[in-house]
């Protein structure tokens, strides 16, 4: 991977599955720590283990970030994003958030332990909408706010799903919807974003100085 590993102010690093995402993220990471013996960086999960398959993906994933990347501090956070940001940032602190999907996904279509529909979602055909649905605006809004206000580098990683053909089904086409706006709203915030295909990036915005 050649391209810039400068650190910006904010990075959104999108792609599709196995593109290289995670990599170039745990690379920026790295590049931050190597400057200074004061540099922090942590690493704010978003992802469940509701079945034995993600259980493995997730546990593949922080042996190889262990390996790549030691010094990176893990905080696990499904829901509050915002939150969690506002915590562990600070201008030494560089503050990945892998993945942006996920965390959608938690709000809009969150599943139970076992891998079925989560019990608080109504059933598969019903208009109405459920608590969580209803929040996630303002739990958007309330994620943008403190991205464009906090205090260190922030590179959020999330997937673009839009490229290729939607399932049928009324849910599967409202999340990718929900997706392209997010993604959208958050390219806005970020003063880098870059697109990885085949492990390669292709920067589409660069304000970083």
């Amino acid at each position: 991977m050649t391209a810039d590993l400068s650190i910006a102010r904010s990075e959104l690093i999108l792609g599709g599955q196995k593109s290289g995402k995670s990599r170039r993220a745990e690379l920026l990471a790295r590049q931050w720590l190597a400057q200074s013996p004061t540099h922090r960086a942590v690493l704010i999960a978003t992802g469940q283990a509701w079945d034995e398959e993600m259980a493995e993906r997730i546990a593949r994933h922080q042996r190889d970030r262990a390996e790549r990347v030691p010094g990176m501090l893990t905080l696990e956070e499904p829901r509050d994003l915002a939150g969690a940001l506002a915590r562990v940032g600070s201008p030494q602190a560089l503050v990945v958030v892998d993945c942006l999907t996920l965390w959608l996904t938690n709000w809009l279509m969150p599943v139970a332990p076992g891998g079925g529909p989560h019990p608080n979602l109504p059933p598969k055909g019903e208009g109405a909408s459920t608590d969580e649905a209803q929040d996630w605006p303002a739990q958007a809004a309330l994620f943008l706010k403190v991205l464009q206000q906090a205090p260190g580098p922030v590179v959020l990683v999330g997937n673009e799903i839009g490229l290729g053909v939607i399932p049928l089904g009324r849910e599967v086409r409202a999340f990718v919807d929900a997706l392209g706006r997010l993604n959208q709203q958050v390219a806005a915030a970020c003063t880098r974003v870059t697109l990885m295909a085949a492990g390669l990036p292709l920067a589409l915005k660069d304000e970083a100085p």
